[in-house]
């Protein structure tokens, strides 16, 4: 400010200063006057040319900067500049805030979609498209009421009460592959809202089977529990011989066994389940498993049909797997012991044992028995599953056998394949990767029965 008031009177003084010394003695006070008056026009001219580049400057809006000197006006374009350049700044790292919010919001597991006060979109990640099956480019500023015309959600939005969530089925759901979406609305600032939706089909299917355990489970146990007590009470009540108390006594005996056989594969999913992988480190003779599994075999023979049936074990070369050996012969014994009981006491069942051409090598159950139709093959390996539940509880099966053994397989990076035709019989293999198998020094072993 003080040196505008000196420029000011500087520019003066010189104009009358000149014109003083310029004009003749008698009209040097007036034309001094007149020049001082002057020079004043022309400051005030330039500082108000210099004031308007400015205005122009900052209604322009450019970054570049602008020339104005010394003085007030370059004095405020310097603060101007320097705000400017602070507020860009501001908006630079706001910007980046937002797209790292909205980056985080991206790569979240859950749909997110950001809502107006009148409910139409403003954003969405990803999984919310899939979810809702939206486009970016076609969806925004749509209603969502519009887009999700489901009556459940459309009854939860007009209710307006977002203390819980709505369950409603997905874009892409079918009658055959079903999708649950949770969908929860959470209001924030002036009406707008945040839409979260999270996919629950596993979580659902999930509590499915297990209310389909704990029915099966039940249903099990029920059932020799009741013979047992029907048993119990006759015992209880009448005076029965000795031949009758023992034939009662073994078919006590046979449920009670039943019902062992069930609580040890229950427990033997549940350390499947529950346990650590099994150590690469660990190596298993499959000559050894194979013998073991054969005179098991043999036993469980002569239980069910009263003789041994015709069962060949093709041992092949001898090799060891990477793994856990109470597992692997679990998984083995049960496919051999599901081949002794479908298969009929006068026809014959193949063990093999065989190494591929890649180096895997693969364990195959063969038998001759009745068959699995096509339709049934896919859930053999669910839990209480059975093809013939009456003929599965006469030989003392449970169900969980081939549950059993694809775990097993899944534990030790095996694949488990079924093949079988009605009327002729089904093969079930177990092909292990040759990085978990290794050849040992041990004759091959070929039994048969």
């Amino acid at each position: 400010m003080v040196w505008r008031v000196l420029s000011f009177v500087g520019l003066q003084a010189a104009a009358a200063a000149l014109a003083w010394v310029l004009v003749e003695p008698g009209a040097r006070v007036l034309m001094a006057l007149v020049a001082a008056i002057g020079a004043g026009y022309v400051w005030l001219l330039l500082d108000a040319v210099r004031g308007f580049r400015l205005l122009n400057w900052l209604r322009r809006g450019e970054s570049t900067e602008v020339a104005l000197g010394q003085g007030l006006w370059g004095e405020a374009a310097d603060r101007m500049r320097r705000l400017l350049r602070a507020r860009e700044r501001q908006v630079v790292e706001g910007e980046g805030k937002l797209q790292d919010f909205l980056a985080a919001l991206q790569a979240s597991p859950n749909g997110v979609v950001l809502l107006d006060a009148q409910g139409r979109i403003e954003w969405f990640n990803q999984i919310a498209g899939e979810h809702f099956g939206f486009d970016a480019r076609r969806d925004l500023l749509q209603h969502f009421g519009n887009l999700v015309r489901d009556p459940e959600f459309a009854a939860y939005f007009s209710e307006r009460n977002f203390s819980h969530d709505v369950v409603m089925p997905g874009r892409d759901s079918t009658s055959a592959k079903p999708v649950r979406l949770s969908v929860h609305l959470h209001p924030y600032g002036e009406g707008r809202s945040l839409l979260l939706s999270r996919d629950i089909t596993a979580v659902e299917q999930a509590e499915a089977m297990r209310r389909d355990f704990v029915a099966n489970v039940s249903h099990e146990i029920r059932t020799p529990l009741t013979v047992l007590a029907g048993f119990v009470e006759t015992l209880q009540a009448l005076p029965l011989g000795e031949e009758d108390r023992q034939r009662y006594l073994g078919l006590m005996a046979q449920q009670a066994q039943r019902m062992q056989s069930l609580v040890n594969d229950l427990l033997t999913l549940s350390r499947l389940e529950g346990s650590p992988l099994p150590s690469v480190h660990d190596w298993v003779s499959v000559p050894a498993v194979l013998r073991t599994c054969e005179a098991e075999a043999m036993e469980l023979s002569r239980l069910l049909w009263g003789r041994p049936q015709d069962i060949v074990f093709e041992a092949g070369p001898a090799c060891e797997l990477a793994g856990s050996q109470p597992e692997l012969y679990s998984a083995v014994f049960n496919l051999i012991g599901n081949a002794v009981r479908y298969t009929p006491a006068d026809k014959s069942i193949h063990v093999r044992w065989q190494s591929l051409t890649s180096g895997a090598c693969v364990l195959s159950v063969e038998d001759t028995g009745p068959g699995i139709a096509p339709e049934h093959v896919p859930r053999l390996t669910e839990r209480f599953y059975r093809v013939d539940r009456s003929r599965s509880r006469d030989t003392g099966g449970t169900g969980l056998g081939l549950a059993i053994v694809k775990h097993v397989a899944q534990r030790h990076g095996a694949e488990l394949r079924i093949d079988s035709t009605p009327g002729k019989g089904s093969v079930f293999s177990l092909v292990f990767p040759a990085s978990r198998v290794r050849a040992i020094a041990e004759p091959a072993l070929v039994t048969t029965v």
